[in-house]
């Protein structure tokens, strides 16, 4: 295992220890914290992602590229507005693609790529799907929230059935067809029974953010780093901070903005997930763009 998944481990159980020693409060102070820095900041330097992947264009050519994805931001937040029920299920769909990719591109960087593909997406819902059956009332008001729909409990359920047997079924396509697989899945499997332990035995956001923080952020921003610059290091690091600060401060604005105008309302739950939910969209593109170049070079 790398150093980061051994500090990834170390960090998920004494997120354990955290969770009972401080109550529900402190935790979603803690939570929100993180998703603010780390979180918020690991999508913050996708221009200057799309910037290193259309090097080979010219600069009218990235200013198209920029185009198309305020665009996509302008477009996942429309969706939410008119379509709620159909942008959360798109966003859950993406996401858990999103996860899959990070977690697995190294491990699978050289099957095939149509299998990959159908094992990123049903692996990140495996995730988020044992994340909601043990929060279930609470995905279920945030729901409500956003779509104005009663969404039954036997839904989420089925939801992670569904996830589970498309898992066990392309995990099975893998492990007759790699050898290397063979070698890290049950390691895998066991990492996902740690994140069955960890979302039975917190809130929704403080297991939320243990996962997103420590298995998905801080990886991805490794990841970054290390095609924007080279090289992981504090001092390339600190180039990755200062490219991303603007933007980062930016979406930081604007979430204090929706608290402060709509913290008394009803639906700033809907409000709130819908803005990172429009912004995560493109941040995906960019991410599969990154990929996708790190293999070709």
């Amino acid at each position: 295992m790398s150093k980061l998944t051994n500090f990834s481990i170390f960090a998920s159980f004494l997120g354990l220890w955290i969770n009972s020693f401080f109550n529900e409060a402190v935790q979603i102070i803690i939570g929100f914290i993180l998703i603010f820095s780390f979180g918020i900041l690991h999508g913050a330097n996708d221009l200057l992602l799309i910037d290193k992947t259309q090097s080979k264009f010219s600069a009218l050519k990235f200013y198209k590229i920029l185009g198309y994805y305020i665009t996509v931001v302008i477009l996942g937040a429309i969706l939410f507005y008119f379509i709620p029920a159909f942008a959360i299920t798109l966003f859950v769909i993406i996401s858990g693609y999103h996860f899959g990719e990070q977690h697995w591109q190294f491990d699978l960087v050289n099957q095939t790529k149509t299998l990959n593909v159908f094992f990123y997406l049903f692996y990140g819902l495996l995730v988020l799907s044992l994340l909601f059956i043990f929060n279930s009332n609470e995905v279920q008001r945030i729901i409500s929230d956003i779509t104005k729909l009663h969404i039954p409990l036997e839904y989420i359920s089925i939801f992670l059935y569904f996830s589970m047997a498309c898992f066990i079924i392309t995990c099975l396509f893998k492990y007759f067809k790699s050898d290397a697989f063979k070698k890290i899945v049950f390691q895998e499997l066991l990492f996902l029974f740690v994140f069955a332990i960890i979302f039975k035995t917190s809130s929704l956001i403080w297991g939320f953010t243990i996962y997103f923080i420590l298995w998905h952020s801080i990886p991805s921003m490794k990841d970054q780093i290390n095609f924007l610059y080279g090289s992981v290091s504090f001092e390339n690091f600190k180039k990755y901070f200062k490219s991303a600060f603007f933007y980062w401060i930016i979406s930081l604005v604007g979430i204090l903005l929706l608290y402060i105008l709509f913290k008394n309302e009803y639906y700033f739950d809907a409000l709130f997930f819908s803005f990172l939910a429009a912004i995560t969209f493109p941040h995906v593109w960019v991410i599969v763009t990154m990929f996708k170049t790190k293999k070709a070079n």
